[in-house]
């Protein structure tokens, strides 16, 4: 397989800067086996099964882009910040311009949070803040912004409405530096819906970090090698999700980031307790030991999410549900529309 089997012409016009408003009435490609329909998500009640398990991530996006100033002398010059992933001791980020930053500089981003440059390489810097815990959390609250992902914010700076947009209603455990996406289609009437029909939910959490931005560099795409990002499957959602397995419903992650969760977790057949990173890379030849069908949204040409959903579908089906969602409009990536893809 090569990367360009994974590519496609997208219309700029498909990029969504906006979710729709409200979450649940997004559009909705229902691919099941060779089968398309156009729905919208509120109709998933209808769709789900009381069977059924829903597995969500219950990450929580902190405001990881920083806009701080670098003091030599009498001159100041501003860096901007993204804070990527936890270190063992601070902060991996990103900086721009990053070749004017200095190890053993110091970066202020408002008067109570500022870090010092531990380390710099090629790519990326660590930096340790001046707090920790809880106060940390709220001094980022304050002086960060929502990391909106790189295609949206060549087309507008985040904002204020941007805090709410993009954190899922269920967001409970903070370390993301990007939201799964899919999840953003919730809103908690949907929620209570699906769960009064007989719908199970299970939460695992896993912190989606900047690499899931980075592009495939390799023509071969089995070379290519995942960031990694780090997840926790409880005693009890593993329990969950083996018991509905058992029974024979069906399990469905509700995004790309939980199905490599419980695919990660799930590798001897069984969903095992798991806490701690998954590089785990899913492209055609990949066998799922869990996940039934999967809710996502619509990816990027030539992106490792690409590779994953042809997997679960097949390719040739996966060209066909694009083909057929570019033709109809359907709104792409993170702030876009979704698809319910149940293999045949």
């Amino acid at each position: 397989m090569k990367l360009s089997d994974f590519d496609f012409d997208l219309p700029e016009g498909l990029i969504a800067t906006r979710p729709a408003k409200p979450r649940t009435s997004a559009r909705l490609l229902v691919a099941q086996g060779d089968a398309i329909r156009d729905l919208h998500v509120r109709d998933l009640v209808d769709l789900f099964q009381p069977s059924d398990r829903l597995v969500l991530n219950n990450t929580k996006v902190i405001p990881a882009r920083l806009t701080g100033t670098r003091t030599r002398g009498e001159a100041q010059a501003k860096v901007e910040i993204t804070l990527m992933e936890p270190a063992s001791d601070g902060w991996r980020a990103m900086a721009k311009p990053l070749r004017k930053v200095n190890p053993g500089e110091v970066i202020v981003f408002s008067p109570a949070l500022s870090a010092t440059v531990a380390e710099k390489s090629d790519s990326d810097l660590r930096l340790i803040f001046n707090l920790q815990g809880d106060d940390f959390d709220a001094a980022l609250a304050q002086a960060g912004a929502m990391p909106l992902p790189p295609y949206i914010a060549a087309k507008r700076a985040p904002d204020a409405q941007d805090a709410t947009d993009y954190q899922t209603v269920f967001a409970r455990h903070a370390g993301a530096v990007a939201a799964p996406t899919a999840s953003l289609h919730f809103d908690e009437p949907l929620l209570r819906a699906l769960v009064a029909k007989g719908v199970t939910i299970t939460e695992v959490t896993l912190h989606v970090g900047a690499g899931t931005f980075l592009p495939v560099k390799v023509e071969d795409v089995a070379t290519h090698k995942m960031h990694a990002e780090w997840g926790r499957v409880t005693e009890t959602a593993a329990a969950e999700i083996n018991a509905t397995k058992a029974a024979g419903g069906r399990v469905i992650p509700v995004g790309t980031t939980a199905l490599r969760l419980i695919e990660s977790a799930g590798r001897s057949g069984r969903v095992q307790a798991w806490e701690g990173p998954t590089d785990i890379f899913i492209y055609p030849g990949f066998r799922f030991q869990v996940t039934d069908a999967l809710m996502t949204n619509f990816h990027l040409p030539k992106s490792t999410l690409m590779m994953l959903v042809s997997a679960l579908m097949g390719k040739d089906c996966i060209d066909r549900v694009y083909a057929h969602a570019i033709k109809q409009g359907y709104r792409f990536f993170s702030y876009g529309d979704a698809s319910l893809l149940i293999p045949g």
